[in-house]
């Protein structure tokens, strides 16, 4: 079978996805939850080959805990499809509801996007949470994960389809896809395919939208901040930096950049460059920094740009909130960014001022993600500026659709005057 073949599948299951009932869309994700779990031993099987393989290939550690799908992340899976099936549907919630003339309303709907092709890295979790989202919000899937996680991946998408079978969800809503070439046949299916997500480096986005007349969602870096006011709270600083740089520095919205002001950097430098330290973080700082810290590295200009996805932090100290605003607005991705301080007033300037998906105020950039929002879960994270922004939820992968209910109305008697509309807002249904 072909590409395209697949996509007709796809295509066709999406056109009974849109209107399928809350109620069997939710017993679906009751049983897939139930199926992973049930399938443990299963998983971690097809999970340790492809970690020794990986392990044998020289894959970094970071990316190997990323490959890791067993034990408690299993478990974790199966509560997130259980929150998500909490969630209130998504799909035909009425955005507004207009009369334009006695007997004429329009009703503004959600409705679900259709096809969705997401290639995404080697972290077998994105598979099951891309599916779940694709299900609930009424979507059809085209999945490509990283090559390492071949063999979880194939056996997770069987279980996630023979679940959602049981329940009533129509065959082919989820297709996995294999190689690169296969990845290439679908970016030219622009007839079948509504939305491609990429998820990977700047250069790979990139060359996705270049190479593909299908609209494009995703983002290409998570270059993320932390900026350390002249007001801040010491050890709060100091805990969000940690956490920021420290408690999963392999994914996007990890701290690349500590950005420090003048006045407090020389005591809370020190005091931070021990807890790194302690936690193994390589520090890359300007010359202010070093002049405090004589064991930090040097940064060069392309530290301000990296993605490290790793224990390394670059570090420079700032003589104002202005110039960390600028500095994150020209070194950062718009992804999620920063400050830490008491100072109220600086931070609504730099939550209003930065240009990103995310702004935080005395919190971890670590909190950028869809489960932590309420979202149920993501399919990844967008830095666009159209459609989705930030964490992208059900809601992201949701269009809407127009609604005239008539009463035998032409628009001539509108066109010559003969009628007038009304334009009368009404009430949206409870």
């Amino acid at each position: 079978m072909t590409i395209r073949d697949t996509a007709l599948q796809a295509k066709a299951a999406s056109r009974r996805l849109a209107t399928l009932p809350a109620d069997v869309k939710n017993a679906a994700l009751t049983a897939i939850a139930d199926a992973l779990e049930a399938s443990a031993e299963r998983i971690r099987e097809a999970n340790d080959a492809d970690l020794a393989e990986a392990r044998a290939s020289g894959l970094a550690a970071p990316l190997l805990k990323r490959l890791s799908f067993q034990g408690h992340k299993v478990a974790d899976a199966a509560a997130g499809l259980r929150s998500l099936r909490g969630l209130p549907e998504p799909v035909g919630r009425v955005l507004s509801r207009t009369e334009l003339d006695e007997g004429l309303v329009l009703t503004r709907v959600t409705c679900p996007l259709g096809v969705i092709g997401v290639i995404f890295e080697s972290r077998p979790d994105a598979l099951v949470q891309i599916s779940a989202l694709c299900l609930k919000s009424g979507n059809a899937c085209l999945l490509k994960g990283g090559r390492e996680a071949l063999r979880t991946n194939r056996v997770l998408a069987a279980i996630v389809r023979g679940a959602a079978a049981t329940a009533g969800v129509p065959d082919g809503w989820i297709q996995l896809l294999e190689t690169r070439d296969e990845v290439a046949e679908m970016l030219a299916l622009d007839d079948l395919v509504d939305l491609v997500i990429p998820r990977g480096s700047n250069e790979f986005v990139r060359h996705i939208m270049a190479t593909s007349r299908i609209p494009v969602m995703g983002h290409a870096a998570g270059v993320c901040h932390v900026y350390v006011d002249r007001a801040a709270d010491p050890a709060m600083a100091l805990a969000i930096a940690e956490d920021a740089k420290c408690q999963y520095p392999a994914v996007c919205n990890a701290c690349e950049t500590l950005l420090v002001h003048a006045d407090i950097a020389p005591s809370f430098l020190p005091a931070l460059a021990g807890r790194l330290a302690a936690r193994g973080v390589e520090l890359r700082g300007c010359e202010r920094t070093r002049a405090i810290l004589p064991a930090c590295l040097p940064a060069t200009d392309a530290d301000w740009d990296a993605e490290y996805l790793d224990l390394v932090l670059a570090i420079r100290v700032v003589d104002s909130l202005d110039e960390a605003i600028a500095h994150i607005n020209r070194h950062g991705s718009g992804h999620t960014e920063a400050i830490v301080t008491a100072d109220a007033a600086a931070a609504e300037r730099f939550l209003d001022e930065v240009d990103a998906a995310d702004v935080f105020w005395n919190a971890s950039t670590r909190f950028a993600d869809g489960y932590r929002f309420g979202l149920g879960a993501e399919v990844g994270i967008s830095t666009s500026k159209l459609h989705a922004r930030g964490p992208v939820g059900l809601d992201g992968l949701l269009s809407t659709k127009w609604k005239l209910r008539g009463s035998g109305q032409t628009v001539a008697p509108y066109a010559d005057g003969t009628r007038a509309f009304t334009h009368r807002p009404l009430e949206l249904p409870r």
